[in-house]
């Protein structure tokens, strides 16, 4: 005999998901389906009702790209401001500074919320009250307060919330260590204490009523505003940007966004007015001497005039003094010109870009420099904006802070060429005025000193007439500045964004609809013990012969002790399916085993012999198990002799070892006292010789050997009999003992094996060949254990 097993007789195969099964136990749970369901649609009501409505406020704001005044010179090298200049107008619209200037101009720092069952709703207009708060004064802020009154003068502060903080008039907050204690008032009187400074003006005619009240800080109120505002573009590579903002109240976010659009615009009005405001301060720095200049030699003029008794000059005088005129004042404008060069040049290198004035300001026509210095205080006035939401070390600020440098590099280059043509120009036109001067002194001395005179006063007066057309040339330039970008479209209305029940009950359906499901399909991926006997049917390569209740009697032996109970029903069907497998009216020969210990089959074996004691034939049941001895405890015997005393030579007589039981027809060979080698002994020649014995004297001969997982005996003894049972129990047995029993039909070849699910608890079971028989619905008497 073969005492070692083949390793591949136990390989074991992945058992697959199958859809189907899973489909069914769905279906068996379904009223836990419809209740998952139903407690998911109940919490999707419950928490639309709780939720606080969110409003989506929507406007159209065009941000126009700037043209750069250098773009017919072609230097596209100083020039890069297209993306990216229309990215940094939205980051800066986006911005929080941005928002503190717009919530300074709306009254949004007291909020004012209608009580409601489940949660409280946001008002802005038409409020029973109106809180007037002086914010010099510490308050209490960022928790609800209830007002509530009963008369028309009185009415009660509470504090409703568990904590708040208290805004000092600095602008720093602190937490409250305590909550206040309740305050009564009059309208229209001021309440003052250590928590707030407020004054409640009634204006609802309400006899009695309440609302709740929230006092906000601009710092929090700022930041909440800002991040709540999307800037999108409303196309594709267009600069027309969509402006959207999620609030708790329509009228707030209508009012919000078009006060932020219209203070963008007026931020970059003022921006545009900049260069204005300083060319005119610069000319005004410079009329203020020019003015008492001109006013000194017009009274010189007048006073020389009335002593000398001369008005006229003659016609040589008057060509002279012409000459002398023009040259003086091309020369005058040079210097006034080249004074300019040099200061800006002094303003370029020390990088004090606040002082510097547009050249076209101040009548200084090249078109050249012009397009750099605008270019360079445009590139400035970006970086300041950049600068009130990142930092220097920024990409956007860094690329800036290039164009600037190289900006600058090129314009003092520039100026120092534009101020050695100027030097030189003023060189030649003083040359020319000396030419002029030398005949100047031919003329007679009463009419030099007049020319003197009217010089210097036409002089100071052309200087104030060229600095005043310049000024008013600024200021008609500045009144008549306007915004480049502008409001397409205001915001008007908006949608409700959050809740919506439809889809909130969309969502609790779906929850709780898949919720179960992938609790089953989990629980179906991770399970590794065998269920149901559906399972056994579809992954068994064997025959599955029957199905065995599981046992809820005080009674090993159910087939004598409780023959109306289900159970023992089972093992009748169990012997009538065995007449299918064997042949009719032969002796039958057959072991029970199973894949470990504990799946039932020393119980099985006995009820199945018991079941064919019952129809008369003559049955022994042989306890093969010499590890793990049971069978004698059940019938009442000892196990002081049996088969281990037989086969290990201390009894020579088969007989001597047979056991009688208390009921006819079935007799008991135990497994005799445990001995130290009892694969051995199976595979001794009495083992064979005693099964040949029995066979000559009985009808039935079933042995309850060792598991075949744990041990390699009972492999062999398959050989000896006419078919081998194996027991699967639910919930106990694994699913890859499947794979291992399917494994003794492939790689063994054995024949004749059958498998019996023992310990089912479902009150439907199925029996080999898909019959289908109920059990506990009152045909037999069940008894449970007590």
């Amino acid at each position: 005999m073969n005492f070692e097993s083949n390793e591949n007789d136990f390989s074991v195969e992945d058992s697959s998901f199958e859809l189907k099964n899973v489909y069914r136990k769905i279906v068996q749970k379904w009223i836990y389906l419809g209740l998952s369901i139903l407690i998911c649609l109940i919490l999707g009501w419950f928490y639309t009702k709780i939720s606080s409505p969110l409003y989506r406020v929507n406007s159209l704001f065009l941000i126009k790209e700037k043209e750069s005044p250098l773009a017919i010179f072609g230097s596209p090298s100083l020039i890069e401001n297209s993306g990216m200049g229309l990215q940094n107008e939205v980051i800066i619209l986006k911005s929080k500074p941005v928002a503190l200037r717009v919530l300074k101009k709306l009254d949004f720092q007291v909020e004012y919320f209608k009580e409601g069952s489940f949660t409280n709703t946001e008002i802005y207009l038409n409020t029973p009250v109106l809180l007037e708060v002086d914010w010099k004064n510490a308050q209490t802020i960022d928790g609800l307060i209830q007002i509530s009154w009963e008369n028309e003068t009185d009415f009660e502060l509470n504090f409703v919330d568990d904590a708040y903080n208290k805004l000092l008039p600095d602008g720093s907050k602190v937490s409250f260590g305590f909550q206040p204690e309740p305050v009564k008032g009059k309208f229209n009187e001021w309440i003052e204490n250590n928590e707030l400074k407020i004054k409640v003006l009634k204006v609802s005619p309400d006899l009695e009523g309440s609302i709740l009240v929230k006092l906000r800080d601009l710092n929090s109120l700022a930041t909440s505003y800002s991040s709540s505002l999307d800037v999108d573009p409303y196309e594709r590579g267009a600069s027309i940007m969509q402006l959207a903002l999620i609030c708790s109240n329509l009228n707030k976010g209508e009012l919000y966004l078009n006060t932020l659009m219209e203070t963008f615009l007026e931020m970059e009005l003022e921006q545009k007015n900049i260069s204005a405001s300083k060319t005119v301060d610069f000319i005004d720095s410079q009329v203020a001497g020019v003015a008492d200049s001109l006013r000194f030699f017009e009274n010189q003029l007048q006073d020389f005039r009335s002593a000398n008794k001369i008005y006229n000059l003659s016609s040589e005088s008057s060509s002279v003094y012409e000459r002398l005129i023009e040259y003086e004042n091309q020369l005058t404008q040079e210097r006034f010109k080249r004074n300019y060069y040099q200061n800006l040049k002094k303003y370029l290198t020390s990088e004090n870009y606040s002082e510097v004035v547009v050249p076209s300001g101040i009548g200084i026509e090249d078109p050249f420099l012009n397009g750099l210095i605008k270019n360079l205080l445009e590139l400035q006035t970006d970086k300041s904006r950049m600068l009130a939401t990142q930092t220097d070390a920024s990409p956007a600020v860094k690329e800036v802070n290039r164009k600037i440098s190289d900006l600058n590099k090129s314009i003092i280059e520039n100026l120092e060429n534009v101020d050695l043509n100027s030097q030189s120009l003023m060189n030649d036109i003083q040359s020319r005025i000396t030419e002029i001067e030398k005949s100047f002194k031919s003329l007679p001395e009463t009419e030099q000193n007049l020319i003197r005179i009217q010089r210097e006063f036409s002089l100071s007066e052309n200087i104030y007439n060229f600095l005043m057309e310049r000024r008013a040339e600024a200021a008609i330039s500045k009144a008549s500045n306007e915004a480049n970008n502008k409001v397409v479209e205001p915001a008007r209305g908006g949608y409700q964004i959050s809740p919506t029940p439809v889809k909130n009950y969309l969502i609790a359906f779906i929850i709780g609809l898949f919720t179960p499901i992938s609790i089953i399909v989990i629980r179906e991926l991770f399970r590794t013990k065998i269920e149901d006997a559906q399972f056994l049917e579809n992954k068994l390569k064997i025959p599955l012969l029957g199905t065995i209740l599981n046992n809820k009697t005080d009674s090993e032996l159910v087939v004598f002790d409780k023959r109306k109970a289900g159970i023992s029903e089972s093992f009748r069907s169990l012997r009538a399916n065995m007449k299918f497998v064997l042949p009719k009216d032969k002796q039958l020969t057959f072991l029970v085993t199973s894949t470990i210990s504990g799946e039932g089959k020393t119980f099985c074996a006995m009820n199945l012999a018991a079941a064919y004691s019952l129809t008369g034939k003559k049955t022994i049941l042989v306890g093969c198990d010499m590890r793990k001895p049971k069978i004698f405890e059940s019938f009442g015997l000892t196990n002081e002799i049996g088969l281990s005393t037989f086969l290990s030579g201390q009894i020579d007589s088969w007989e001597e070892i047979i056991s009688k039981t208390n009921h006819s027809n079935l007799d008991l060979i135990v497994s005799g006292p445990i001995p130290p080698n009892p694969a051995e002994l199976l595979f001794a020649e009495g083992f064979e010789l005693l099964i040949k014995n029995l066979k000559a004297n009985y009808d039935v001969i079933i042995l309850d050997t060792p598991p075949v997982g744990l041990v390699s005996e009972t492999l062999d003894i398959m050989a000896m009999v006419d078919c081998s049972l194996f027991i699967f129990r639910q919930n106990y047995s694994q699913r890859a003992f499947v794979d291992a029993v399917n494994g003794l039909k492939t790689n063994r070849g054995l024949k004749n094996i059958f498998a019996v699910f023992n310990g089912v608890e479902s009150s439907k079971v199925t029996y080999g060949y898909g019959y289908s028989y109920g059990y506990g619905y009152g045909y037999y008497d069940d008894e449970k254990k007590k």
